[in-house]
């Protein structure tokens, strides 16, 4: 329904209005699930899950005619500069999807009641922890919704800059985990097309988690936290939406039986550079996470 209302063309030249459309989709799906799920007791355990995928039900008929659309213009466009500028709007209107995701559940996670909360989130903030503490299990204790104050983890003090030889070796971790994601999501996307809006859409929860979690529980506390993690988060996103873009492309293009044709050359070496550049992109946004969100939050 909501990409007959903003269609894909509309939204590469007003890219910022996805970010209501990923709000509502975000939101639909928290609802539905809760409605659906939450007092069952086979399914309860997994509604974490579940609001991720109807999330992802809710996006793929818009995301699946974005990769469409950039499909048509390899083979219609002849410049590689003009070409990137548009694949640039494409991705564009990807991220602000993304975080209008990321607003949407942060919302969600810091207004509902603690329980509704606890469930709602429970792998996402198991997953946090097993990113941020050795401890998992004391992590997932104090980082669960109890009252309406969250702990925060207490690991590097937040805002100090990190020593060289430590920065390195964590952005060493980091690239190794973001690289299994980066692969994970070119995948899906050539075998699902637009399929890899799953990983994005979990991404997506995990992080409005992590700002939850920051903010500890106060709505006024979002901004700071979705500053702090949107500093590196939107270059980390951008590239998996980059690497997503070029494996929808060749996906759409060997659906349509392009394959063996002049254009798919064209359409393959298009991919090619897309994944480069997310890869690049992806570096950058590792040493920005290490070396200078801790210094400017």
């Amino acid at each position: 329904m909501f990409e007959s209302i903003i269609n894909p063309a509309k939204a590469e030249r007003k890219p910022w209005e996805m970010i209501i459309i990923g709000m509502v989709y975000a939101i639909l799906a928290v609802l539905v699930c809760d409605f659906l799920f939450l007092n069952n007791p086979v399914f309860e355990k997994y509604v974490s899950i579940l609001i991720v995928c109807f999330t992802v039900f809710l996006s793929i008929p818009f995301v699946y005619y974005i990769f469409k659309i950039e499909e048509k213009k390899d083979t219609l466009i002849k410049s590689e500069k003009k070409l990137f500028k548009e694949h640039g709007r494409a991705i564009l209107a990807l991220v602000f999807l993304f975080l209008g995701y990321v607003i949407a559940f942060s919302l969600m996670f810091t207004l509902m009641s603690p329980e509704v909360s606890t469930s709602n989130f429970k792998i996402q903030t198991e997953t946090y922890c097993q990113v941020n503490s050795f401890d998992v299990e004391n992590c997932v204790r104090d980082n669960t919704i109890t009252t309406n104050t969250h702990s925060a983890i207490s690991g590097n003090a937040i805002g100090q800059a990190i020593a060289f030889k430590e920065g390195m070796s964590r952005v060493a971790m980091i690239l190794s985990n973001n690289f299994y994601v980066f692969l994970f999501t070119l995948l899906f996307s050539l075998l699902f097309g637009a399929g890899a809006i799953f990983i994005l859409a979990w991404n997506a929860s995990v992080i409005a988690t992590a700002i939850g979690i920051y903010a500890k529980g106060f709505v006024h506390g979002i901004p700071s936290g979705f500053v702090r993690y949107m500093i590196h988060g939107i270059p980390e996103i951008s590239a998996y939406f980059i690497v997503a873009l070029a494996g929808g492309i060749l996906s759409v293009a060997v659906i349509n039986r392009e394959f063996g044709r002049e254009k798919f050359v064209r359409i393959l070496q298009d991919s090619l550079d897309l994944i480069i550049l997310g890869l690049i992109v992806l570096i950058v946004s590792a040493f920005m996470e290490v070396f200078l969100t801790p210094i400017l939050v």
